[in-house]
């Protein structure tokens, strides 16, 4: 293994791990690494086996004087009783492990089983080996659409883009370079490493495996995730803490009914009779029962809507929800990119994803000139359907169709004869098409780039002299302000077909295109849901704060006044055990907190726990395992999401619907009003029980109930009304009320 890879030379590198670009490792050195290093994997979190969530249903304080009563019966050869009892326990039992059991079998179903494969150089000769086998020093080989399956730093690359989008939160595809940067630099501008968990969208590359298995930043982060422990849900302690109560209480009359026995001279028999008797009157029987009805029907409830929960209490965790904290990419956004600006002829249009070829300058030669660069200056619609495309060259393919061209057709009928293609270095592409019997040339690429080749700009429907070139880059630069990631365009018309060196030769400036990861449809509504729901929510990204900024504003999260007061930079973001008030109020006072990596979004769930928040975490990427895994409720993506995000989670979406989350939350406020109200009824009509024979029992007077017939009145009289107060579909206004306070007892 090795530290800082990414500041080191590449013969450096090489020569530290004892490896060799051209040959790689041979078997004999691989498979003594492999010995000392281990297997490349991560360790899997299997779904709970059906014994422990059988074991899990038992631990309650309630089942625990249930427990202790049934033996107690059983001692003295009381079988009716014991046995009533036992049913009791059974039945609650069998409830909530059914319903668990289900919700894993669920989950099992969305599991992406199988191991990947990585192509890799060993004695001079390409292999492909099993993803677990690689070792530090291996050279392995990248193309499109691979998965890298290792942290490695790159040796050489050909115009080598790769998704990290599920590592860093960063949005756009990365262009990766060579050079050795700082010591200092952050993962998220290490351009010469590639990492484990994330995907090759364009170019090739050769790179040396610097770090395996739980070295690796994705093994970082998991064992950040496995120390991350999850606390106990609202309900839980709540539960938690009237069973503690519960418990005293019946101590404490035990005793009282023993002693004044004792004194009375009764025999041992009818004072452990009487004391079982108050037990059991004191305990309501039908509260396990009844709650564990409600919750599994509220789970029942939501997996109609595919949402899966993973156990009972859960459902109603989000309930009690008072701060939703959200990944952005993937999570509020589409995680694909659109286009959204169009910049010519001195012309702006913005909002393009959403408008339709009615609204369109169709006449416009500016406008023309550009939808055809992004249809011949292309290589997507050509490409194999199963080869991972570029997520410009689809964006733009993708913008043309919407507005009712034909790609393929205009390709097919203004065939391509030379293309220069693109790489990080010039920064740009350009084809060479027939049109109209002439000689197009089209490019497109960065601004800087592009503007460089250009002597004119189209203008009015004419080439003029571009003398405007520092107002066009004032433009691209309050797009990238934006979070907009922007592409120029040029063109010229000759009528000999240019040689290659002169093909960007006297270009024609035509205009500039703003992409963006647009907000998905579904979540402006729902966040606007959660505010009257008294629901604050907090975006956490990777992304930068030009980008989250824009998002934010476009889902309701800020408004464009004043936006940059709720906004935090992850380099300015220091999370200590102890803030002062000023700090504090300004954190949970933040709603956007951009550039923050793994740790950071750990710590600041925390923090919102610490000052008696309950936090809901929604995410779906790797970079998101631990805060998931900390936070009261983590909510993931079923179809998007990553396979880590998922196993962290206690709740997935199945269908990635934003909106399944405001279902959930109803839901688990109705569970929780619910199980307010059975609790009080089923407490006040104890109560009466407890004082019937309570005082029998002090004044020395034969009890009027026994054991098992109270336990038949709490079974039948009591359970059927309450579970009619439990299994109501609540009140309609509850989500236009405050979440309940953390501390409040139910």
């Amino acid at each position: 293994m090795i530290k800082y890879p990414f500041s080191m030379a590449i013969s450096d590198v090489l020569h530290h791990l004892k490896s060799d670009a051209k040959y790689g490792l041979t078997e004999e050195v691989a498979s003594d690494r492999l010995a000392q290093f281990g297997n490349n994997q991560l360790p899997e979190t299997r779904p709970k086996k059906w014994s422990r969530l059988l074991a899990e249903q038992f631990a309650d304080p309630i089942i625990y004087i249930l427990s202790a009563a049934t033996v107690l019966a059983f001692l003295f050869q009381d079988w009716a009783e014991g046995s009533a009892i036992a049913v009791v326990i059974l039945i609650t039992v069998a409830i909530g492990f059914f319903m668990e059991l289900q919700a894993v079998r669920s989950l099992e179903s969305l599991r992406q089983m199988g191991q990947t494969m990585a192509r890799v150089v060993r004695s001079g000769k390409v292999r492909g080996i099993r993803d677990s086998l690689l070792v530090p020093g291996d050279i392995i080989l990248l193309d499109v659409g691979d998965l890298v399956t290792a942290d490695a730093r790159l040796l050489s690359q050909e115009n080598l883009l790769v998704k990290e989008s599920a590592l860093t939160g960063e949005s756009l595809n990365i262009e990766k370079k060579t050079v050795p940067v700082s010591q200092k630099t952050p993962l998220t501008s290490q351009t010469n490493m590639v990492f484990r968990g994330t995907v090759v969208t364009g170019g090739t590359g050769k790179a040396i495996v610097t770090a395996t298995g739980m070295e690796t930043q994705l093994g970082k982060i998991q064992q950040m995730a496995l120390e991350a422990t999850a606390s106990l849900t609202p309900l839980e302690k709540k539960l938690k803490k009237l069973s503690k109560r519960l418990i005293v209480l019946t101590l404490i009359l035990a005793m009282c009914i023993m002693i004044a026995g004792y004194v009375q001279g009764k025999e041992l028999f009818l004072m452990v009779e009487t004391a079982l008797a108050l037990a059991v009157a004191t305990i309501p029987e039908g509260l396990p029962i009844v709650a564990t009805i409600a919750l599994a029907r509220g789970m029942v409830r939501l997996s109609k809507k595919q949402v899966i929960i993973k156990s009972l209490n859960a459902v109603e965790t989000l309930g009690a929800t008072n701060i939703i904290c959200t990944d952005k990419t993937g999570t509020l956004t589409e995680d694909q990119l659109r286009v959204h600006t169009l910049l010519y002829d001195d012309r702006s249009i913005t909002g393009l994803n959403t408008k339709s070829m009615a609204e369109m300058p169709v006449d416009n030669k500016s406008y023309q000139e550009i939808i055809m660069a992004c249809m011949l200056c292309n290589d997507v619609a050509l490409a194999d359907v199963h080869v991972h495309r570029d997520t410009i060259d689809q964006a733009l393919i993708d913008f043309a169709s919407s507005l009712g061209y034909d790609p393929k057709e205009a390709q097919k009928n203004n065939a391509e004869l030379k293309q220069l293609p693109f790489n990080t270095d010039r920064k740009l592409m350009a084809t060479v098409n027939r049109v109209h019997n002439a000689y197009q040339t089209y490019a497109k690429g960065a601004f800087e780039s592009i503007v460089a080749c250009c002597d004119t700009i189209l203008q009015e429907d004419a080439a003029q002299d571009f003398n405007t070139r520092e107002a066009w880059l004032a433009k691209v630069d309050a797009l990238a302000s934006q979070g907009l990631r922007t592409i120029a365009f040029a063109t010229k018309v000759s009528e000999e077909e240019p040689e290659m060196d002169t093909i960007l030769d006297n270009l024609t400036f035509l205009g500039v295109i703003g992409f963006i990861d647009p907000a998905r449809e579904d979540v402006k509504h729902t966040i606007e849901v959660y505010k009257n729901a008294g629901i604050q929510v907090v975006m956490m990204t990777g992304d930068h704060i030009g980008t989250a900024k824009k998002i934010a504003c476009d889902v309701g999260l800020l408004t464009q006044d004043g936006a940059h007061q709720y906004i935090a930079h992850g380099v300015d973001l220091a999370i200590e055990p102890t803030l002062d008030v000023k700090t504090t109020s300004t954190l949970l006072n933040t709603v956007v907190f951009a550039r923050v990596d793994p740790e950071q979004k750990l710590k600041l769930i925390q923090f919102f726990q610490a000052n008696n928040n309950v936090v809901a975490m929604i995410g779906d990427g790797i970079n998101d395992v631990p805060a998931l895994r900390k936070a009261d409720i983590g909510i993931a993506m079923g179809i998007r999401g990553t396979e880590a995000a998922r196993e962290a989670a206690d709740m997935i979406l199945k269908n990635d619907k934003f909106t399944a989350i405001e279902l959930a939350i109803h839901q688990g406020r109705v569970i929780y009003h619910n199980i307010r109200q059975f609790v009080v009824y089923l407490l006040s009509s104890n109560l009466a029980e407890i004082v019937s024979v309570g005082i029998a029992a002090l004044i020395n007077l034969p009890s009027p109930l026994l054991p098992l017939q109270i336990l038949f009145l709490n079974l039948i009289t009591d359970i059927f009304p309450a579970l009619a107060l439990g299994l109501g579909k609540g009140d309609a206004t509850l989500m236009r009320s405050p979440p309940r306070k953390p501390d409040e007892p139910i």
